[in-house]
């Protein structure tokens, strides 16, 4: 047996790792006019067309002929599927259906029996529970339906209206579900009300968490999940990704940074960012790449070194393999076994140094040598914005991208973005392949993909400190 039951809405499928746990029981909650009972129809209906499994549809107010009705307009023809004993939809009361599941072989098993029925949809909760009083009684008889179902391997959803049935009673009602979902409808920017749909629990299934966007169309319900973006098209082979080192960044990044991109790091004061720049970086020299680096006033070539170290990289031989070059805006000791590897350019003013870096490290000759190697390139802009100005990084910073991507080299730019200004920050989001985002909250920090190539992003993720290569976990 299948064990997961698709729910014909790929978007829904996608954020339920494939659909809903087969012979589960879902809640399905939300205010009048969110479409809950189009969602029951569009499950009941996929089900039948694409994996031919017949469904039921019991209803405590609408008739028939009006569900039909209804239905039409989104090119499901209920009444045609009910003709090939795919579909049943039922309008009876609730007390009627609680005396047909008690008594063996009644009418509610032989239609299961006869359809050979593998879906149910309860319309609902509220009208099932209507002249009840008793939470007890209105417990059992939850428990009456969920045991049936269970008992002929349906899975079922549950329709519950919102705005008539109280919190304690919603409380009882997701105790005994498997699932839970609420659809609801926000106020959206005074302009219209957008349509959210959200898993708040899902037994035995790995859920994609938050509030995701949906529409009414006129095939049915179609959702977006959230943090879905376009995909640069032109990203597509993952043997150019390179592994950052680091699990987590690597599963969202489909197996790492790609070349020929540029990402930034956007951090704050009180994160600790080292080990991501750092895990990057060996990650790249050990898959072979050469790395320049504009080191920052809160990173010496002697922190590098050390750095290094952790990660199994020994400075002082890359250099004499002529693997890394160094870029130094601050006089500070700088070993002499370190000292081939070290350009200083604190006394270039900008065009000086613009004109240094195009001559003397030109990056697009890096890249295409004869020898073929592969350069990575990290540079830290908060020491670019504060020794030459915001004004000179952004056009600098724009060539550079340029030059890098033609090269089919890559990029992490190191970055905060409150100090540098909200206008410098919107630049270098626009013209960045990728954002990475880490701060520092309360006791806690955080990491977030909040831009990539290839469309994906994350959720905030907690970064916890491991004793272990890379000495960071992303939960």
């Amino acid at each position: 047996m299948n064990n997961q039951s698709p729910t014909g809405i790929s978007g829904l499928d996608h954020i339920l790792n494939g659909g809903f746990p087969t012979g589960s029981s879902i809640l399905l909650d939300g205010a009048p006019g969110t479409g809950k009972t189009i969602l029951g129809m569009q499950y009941l209906v996929d089900g039948v067309k694409n994996y031919n499994e017949s469904g039921i549809y019991i209803t405590f107010e609408e008739f028939p002929e009006q569900i039909y009705r209804e239905m039409s307009q989104f090119g499901w023809e209920i009444k045609e599927l009910e003709k090939q004993n795919k579909l049943r939809v039922i309008c009876m009361s609730p007390k009627v259906l609680i005396e047909q599941m008690k008594l063996p072989n009644g009418i509610f098993e032989q239609i299961i029996k006869e359809i050979d029925c593998k879906r149910i949809v309860i319309d609902s909760l509220n009208l099932f529970h209507d002249g009840i009083e008793n939470t007890v009684e209105k417990r059992n008889t939850v428990n009456i339906l969920k045991n049936t179902f269970k008992k002929f391997s349906l899975t079922s959803i549950f329709i519950n209206e919102r705005n008539s049935i109280k919190d304690e009673e919603i409380s009882f009602v997701s105790y005994l579900s498997d699932g839970v979902i609420r659809l609801a409808l926000k106020e959206h920017e005074t302009i219209y009300r957008k349509r959210t749909l959200e898993i708040l629990k899902m037994r035995g299934c790995k859920i994609q968490e938050g509030e995701h966007i949906y529409r009414i169309t006129d095939t049915g319900i179609y959702l977006i999940p959230a943090l879905s973006m376009f995909e640069d098209k032109y990203v597509t082979d993952s043997k150019s990704n390179v592994a950052t080192g680091i699990t987590s960044i690597d599963n969202l990044l489909l197996g790492g940074i790609p070349r020929g991109t540029v990402f930034v790091l956007d951090t704050n004061s009180k994160a600790n960012y080292k080990y991501f720049i750092t895990s990057i970086i060996s990650s790249r020299i050990k898959a072979g790449e050469n790395v320049l680096m504009l080191l920052s006033n809160l990173m010496s070539i002697l922190d590098v070194d050390h750095l290094l170290r952790l990660y199994g990289l020994d400075l002082k031989q890359l250099i004499e393999q002529r693997k890394i070059i160094f870029i130094e805006h601050y006089e500070r000791p700088i070993p002499e076994t370190f000292k081939s590897a070290v350009i200083m350019v604190k006394d270039l003013d900008n065009q000086q140094f613009k004109t240094y870096m195009r001559e003397k490290i030109d990056i697009s000759n890096l890249q295409n040598n004869d020898e073929g190697e592969k350069w990575f390139v990290f540079f830290d802009l908060n020491t670019l914005v504060s020794q030459r100005g915001k004004d000179f990084v952004i056009s600098y910073f724009t060539e550079e991208i340029a030059l890098i991507s033609a090269s089919g080299m890559s990029m992490l730019a190191l970055s905060n973005f409150k100090e540098i200004g909200t206008e410098t920050a919107s630049f270098l989001e626009r013209t960045c392949s990728g954002v990475f985002q880490t701060w520092v909250d309360g006791n806690y920090q955080y990491f977030q993909l909040k831009k990539s190539p290839q469309g994906i992003m994350s959720r905030p993720l907690v970064v916890e400190n491991i004793s272990s290569l890379p000495f960071i976990r992303l939960i």
